[in-house]
């Protein structure tokens, strides 16, 4: 297993997590108020520190959605984390969305997080979850795409209310400790350590320590999920109900096609058969049953075999070439081992089209068509963040009244060339945390979701590593959903919408056991 400076390495970093290579985007211009309801803002600690964020503002907003019409109080603003000498050591971004009229005590509360690490929250917030949602289905999605927002009807409002939170340099979140303070934020346990401290902060200054808790977290913030829920507990005294992983990693070594070894490639295999099939129409477990099992059996048998083994080579690059429509001579000379790179460049290459790793049942067109080699811009990530750029600072601006200064970081890839991983020479996992967290408390319910044709971070790799953990109790709480699309599968409305059913099932489990075990007490 390659060490941690190896694995922490920007070309391996830019293939498994969440945006970390979409350019830099220009920032929206301000455009003319919308005169939302404004509430007194809230009291925040002050400084003489000229770059310090603005109060926090809160505005009170109804939407109207299909079957219903939701009342709800917005709440944009920062928490400042303080050492223990009451130093201020960084702002943390947040976005709050309360149902009005509700039982406080009874009431769920979710903490939403990104990915990257470097990504901030706007993904889930304007494209999945939130009250209002940026509009981007389709086959395709263009970098010029209107970024005014509708609300949502997939919006997890009915049943939690919302806190989106952005960890140090991503969106308007700063560290302002100096230096040695964001080499601790920047770390994958001074991350976690800054996460809980944010959220203990939340729950403590909104009168929320009694309300049912639940985290999703996305790619990167689906690795965080595990840590934080053991962090949460141990240290700070808050026991989550639920995770919700949404296309997230659980173990890094999994993903590492540079470690030659040959999980990676039964992992990814049927995400790539996933996208041959969705050329050819919807995509369900059902229709990769084959390409499963063969993946997780004589697939892995022969990659074991060597590629000095010619009968196996042949054999692979056989079938690999059937299931994922690539030619044979080319898996032959890939020895059955295909990488994402190949299959976005070599599927459509006869009309000089390119795949997205995030998503392979999207393409768009190859700048270097004649070229052997060509460097290219993914067809969705990048796609997606000038209109989410513009959509989130409009949002914030006109509709929330919170105007910071400064940029907004929808990705900051400084943020991912300074992660220090703190894991020696093992790659990072969350896998103990997840099994710890499951035996220590029986309530406890876990949703992994993911995108059939994700080649980023590949539902089956997720599928193989559940397996390894036991039921932990008599009932199954930990799960695996699958959707058509890809690693953001939730831009589809139809996957947006199962993603929402699964995950309301999953509140609504979890409140059952709480309130049957209340009245057990």
């Amino acid at each position: 297993m390659p060490a941690m400076n190896r694995i922490s390495r920007p070309s391996l970093l830019a293939v498994l997590c969440l945006l970390l290579v979409a350019p830099v985007v220009a920032q929206a211009q301000e455009a003319p108020n919308r005169q939302p309801q404004p509430v007194r803002g809230e009291a925040r600690p002050q400084s003489a520190d000229t770059t310090r964020l603005p109060p926090n503002s809160v505005t009170r907003h109804t939407i109207t959605l299909p079957g219903r019409t939701l009342s709800l109080t917005a709440t944009a603003g920062s928490l400042t984390l303080i050492d223990t000498n009451g130093a201020p050591q960084a702002e943390i971004g947040f976005t709050a969305y309360t149902k009005d009229d509700a039982d406080l005590a009874t009431r769920p509360v979710t903490f939403a997080v990104n990915g990257g690490p470097g990504a901030s929250s706007a993904y889930l917030n304007l494209l999945a979850i939130g009250p209002w949602r940026l509009s981007l289905d389709g086959a395709g999605i263009s970098p010029s795409a209107s970024p005014s927002l509708m609300p949502n009807a997939e919006t997890w409002l009915d049943f939690t209310d919302l806190v989106f939170i952005d960890p140090p340099g991503t969106g308007y979140s700063r560290v302002i400790g100096g230096d040695q303070v964001r080499e601790r934020f920047y770390s994958l346990r001074g991350d976690i350590d800054g996460l809980a401290a944010a959220i203990m902060r939340w729950l403590k200054e909104k009168n929320r320590l009694l309300s049912p808790k639940f985290f999703v977290g996305e790619s990167y913030g689906g690795f965080r999920g595990p840590l934080l829920a053991e962090k949460l507990q141990s240290d700070q005294g808050i026991g989550l109900s639920g995770l919700v992983l949404v296309s997230p990693v659980l173990d890094f070594a999994w993903l590492d096609h540079a470690s030659s070894a040959p999980w990676t490639d039964a992992a990814r295999l049927p995400s790539m058969a996933a996208a041959a099939l969705a050329r050819k129409g919807p995509v369900s477990r059902e229709a990769l049953q084959d390409a499963e099992r063969y993946a997780s059996g004589e697939y892995l048998v022969d990659l074991m075999r060597g590629v000095q083994d010619r009968e196996a080579v042949e054999r692979i690059s056989g079938r690999v070439a059937a299931l994922t429509g690539l030619d044979l001579d080319l898996v032959r000379r890939l020895a059955g081992r295909v990488d994402a790179r190949a299959v976005q460049r070599e599927t459509l290459r006869r009309s000089a089209d390119v795949l997205s790793a995030y998503d392979a049942d999207v393409f768009g067109a190859d700048p270097n068509p004649a070229a052997y080699v060509s460097r290219f811009e993914d067809p969705v990530l990048t796609a997606m963040t000038a209109p989410l750029t513009s959509a989130i600072i409009d949002h914030l601006t006109n509709t929330l009244n919170y105007k910071p200064e400064g940029r907004y970081n929808l990705l900051n890839n400084a943020v991912t060339r300074a992660w220090r991983w703190d894991g020696g020479r093992n790659a990072p996992e969350n896998l103990e945390e997840l099994r710890q967290a499951l035996a220590l408390d029986g309530k406890l319910r876990v949703l992994v979701v993911h995108g059939f044709t994700d080649l980023v971070t590949p539902y089956y790799a997720s599928q193989l590593l559940i397996n390894q953990i036991p039921d932990l109790g008599p009932e199954k709480r930990l799960t695996l959903k699958v959707y058509e699309g890809g690693h953001m599968f939730y831009s589809r409305q139809g996957s947006r919408q199962a993603f929402r059913a699964d995950a309301q099932r999953l509140f609504e489990d979890a409140m059952r056991v709480q309130a049957n075990g209340s009245k057990k007490d």
